[in-house]
Parts: structure tokens; C-alpha cells; sequence
């Protein structure tokens, strides 16, 4: 066990919860979106708030919803831009180690996290 304290690399919180976010669950997908998302969007997004990303997101680092932590297995080119400007990404659990869109995110492939109003996601240093 590392004596050292995890390194936050980014860490928001669910503020809002669209009548269709849930419905993504379907195809390993949740996404995330400020509170600045556009109506046609919004009720297809977890809103969070925009925080800054205090160091780039890379594969191998680990993001966790409360308590569910999942390897980040590829990064889209446009993922540190967005999350951090606009709170936008998409999440994709699949494991693909090829990010096949610029905004998406990819994580290891296993049980869909539990996402609600509060849940605290944070990217942590791997």
C-alpha cells in the first residue's frame, strides 16, 4: 500500500440527472455535460459542474463514481478541452483501447456504476 495521497486529477459532482441519461445505460454510455448544455442535449446528459482539469486525463489513470473505480483505457483527442471548458464528455465502458470519437472517454468494460444527483467523479493520477 502507497503511503502517498491519490492524485486528483479532476473531480465534479451529478447535479442534474436528464429524463433520458439512464436510457444510455443500455449501450455502456453516460454523458456528462455542464450546466451550460444545450436544450436539444440536456435531456440525454448527467449535468454536472465545470471544473478545471488540474492535470491531463491518460490512459491507465483511473476514473471513480463514489465508490466504482474503472482504468481509463482511451482518451479522445478532445476529452481535456471539453471536460474541462464545458464539462463535456461522453463515457464510453466497452474497453476499447482506440478512442473512436474525439470527445469520448473509455473505460474498462464492467458493471454500469450507479450515477444520481451527488455522485462525486473524480480522475485520479494512476
Amino acid at each position: 500500500m502507497s503511503s502517498l495521497a491519490e492524485t486528483v486529477k479532476y473531480e465534479t459532482k451529478i447535479l442534474e440527472v436528464g429524463s433520458e441519461a439512464r436510457g444510455f445505460k443500455d449501450i455502456n454510455m453516460a454523458i456528462l455535460f455542464g450546466d451550460e448544455a444545450p436544450d436539444a442535449l440536456r435531456s440525454s446528459c448527467f449535468i454536472i459542474n465545470v471544473n478545471k482539469i488540474l492535470e491531463p486525463i491518460e490512459v491507465g489513470d483511473v476514473m471513480t463514481f463514489d465508490d466504482q473505480s474503472y482504468k481509463i483505457t482511451a482518451v479522445g483527442n478532445e476529452v481535456n478541452t471539453n471536460l474541462g471548458n464545458l464539462g463535456h464528455t461522453a463515457i464510453v465502458f466497452d474497453g476499447s483501447t482506440t478512442p473512436e470519437l474525439a470527445g469520448s472517454l473509455y473505460l474498462e468494460e464492467k458493471t454500469y456504476p450507479e450515477l444520481d444527483v451527488g455522485t462525486t467523479i473524480k480522475i485520479i493520477r494512476a
